[in-house]
């Protein structure tokens, strides 16, 4: 057996481990787990709201790329073999109404609730971290253990049926003079978010404190660094709060599901 599948065994079995540690209750933001691996955001939705959002995501390939759809009322998903999409992710939030109603890490009674959720897993720029590490390009929120940060911004997404909502981005402060290498190493990964959208004023994106994020942790920002935005899956939760959805289910921020799928199978 050679060295590369050697470490294609140890990363799938790395990722097969994080998702039974969550099954058991584990509750823990999942960057820097199974470095290698690819991470997803997720959104269930009711059959009858299914189509609006896959026009949603089609129209807002930046901030919603599909990586999986599945069939209604189905917990299993091809990123991952034998896989629960109901328990397999570390927490969750349902929504009700386009309003928070409870974060909980097992959303077996969603399902059963509403047995015709359609569930999407959306990339997550979690999955070009590794790659950003090993160039040499440091993860703040992987270095210091918190949550990455997340923010609304006034950016508006293209509406699509019942669906409208502004661009969610994360950030990431990276030294000025790697600020193009960490561009052009995300941009290789269009099916994750990609490049990032902007570079530099937050004010730009509506952003008025990064010391408070919507979402995730605040990070420290040293000096001769530039905040960095990339979109971010958590649009969609932004778009069910605008539209005020009658029902979903989706990760908590910087809680995402754990593929079986290579990073690499989404560099281009």
């Amino acid at each position: 057996m050679t060295a590369v599948a050697d470490a294609r065994i140890a990363a799938v079995t790395a990722a097969r481990e994080a998702r039974a540690m969550y099954r058991s209750g584990f509750v823990a933001p999942t960057a820097g787990i199974a470095p290698g691996m690819t991470q997803a955001n997720m959104i269930s939705l009711p059959k009858d709201w299914a189509y609006d959002f896959l026009l949603y995501a089609q129209r807002n390939p930046k901030a919603c790329p599909v990586l999986d759809v599945s069939d209604p009322g189905s917990h299993s998903t091809m990123l991952a073999d034998g896989a629960d999409l109901r328990t397999d992710i570390p927490l969750y939030r349902v929504w009700r109404d386009g309003e928070l109603a409870e974060e909980v890490t097992d959303a077996s009674a969603a399902w059963a609730e509403h047995p015709d959720l359609v569930t999407f897993l959306i990339g997550c720029s979690f999955t070009f971290e590794t790659p950003l590490l090993e160039a040499g390009i440091e993860v703040r929120h992987i270095t210091d253990g918190t949550n990455v940060p997340m923010y609304r911004t006034n950016r508006q997404c293209r509406p699509a049926g019942r669906f409208k909502g502004e661009m969610v981005v994360s950030m990431r402060p990276i030294q000025a003079d790697r600020v193009a290498d960490a561009a052009t190493i995300s941009g290789r990964f269009p099916s994750v978010h990609g490049s990032p959208v902007h570079v530099g004023e937050p004010a730009l994106l509506g952003i008025n404190d990064l010391a408070a994020p919507d979402f995730g942790d605040a990070v420290r920002i040293e000096p001769g660094e530039v905040p960095v935005f990339w979109a971010c899956g958590v649009t969609p939760q932004a778009a069910v709060m605008a539209s005020g959805v009658p029902f979903a289910v989706t990760h908590a921020p910087g809680y995402m599901f754990v593929t079986d799928v290579a990073d690499s199978t989404y560099h281009v």
